[in-house]
């Protein structure tokens, strides 16, 4: 694959979304072969990325940009906010980038449900993922939305390769 792709999950919380990901993911990196870049939305703040009082910590609470590098990973700390091409260029090189939230993203996007659907999504979504707990018959989907399967992360995948954005 010589084109980098980029699409955006969305949903309300507990819907599926990260576990979605995450199982589309390592399908892509152990039986397609290719670099995978994830970008995660914390809309709420509320992930906790350092332990206080260890040095990373310490350093990201001056407010300063932060890396931090070992043998088995490189950990970004940022206290602005980045728009969706200067995070493309923290990744480097990749394949497939999968964004997670961020629903007003220039990018092709899979909305989540169990239960029910939220009306509201359908601007916003290119394809709606959903399983057996909704009857989509009980819903007007807009022309246009492909409907997937949330368990069968190899329909996604494929949903993803035909229709995800190329990136420059």
């Amino acid at each position: 694959m010589k084109k980098r792709l980029a699409v955006a999950f969305t949903g309300p919380s507990n819907s599926g979304k990260t576990t979605l990901i995450l199982k589309v993911a390592r399908k892509l990196i152990h039986e397609h072969g290719l670099q995978v870049a994830i970008v995660k939305n914390d809309p709420k703040d509320k992930a906790q990325f350092d332990v206080p009082g260890k040095d990373s910590y310490k350093f990201s609470d001056t407010g300063a940009e932060v890396i931090v590098t070992s043998p088995t990973r490189t950990t970004y700390f940022s206290k602005r906010h980045k728009e969706l091409d200067e995070l493309i260029a923290l990744f480097g090189e990749f394949d497939v980038l999968l964004v997670e939230g961020l629903k007003n993203l220039p990018l092709p996007r899979i909305s989540i449900f169990r239960g029910s659907i939220d009306t509201d999504y359908f601007p916003y979504m290119n394809a709606l993922a959903v399983d057996d707990t909704i009857d989509t018959a009980r819903y007007t989907v807009p022309a246009g939305i492909d409907l997937l399967d949330l368990n069968n992360p190899d329909q996604v995948i494929g949903w993803i390769l035909d229709n995800a954005k190329v990136l420059e």
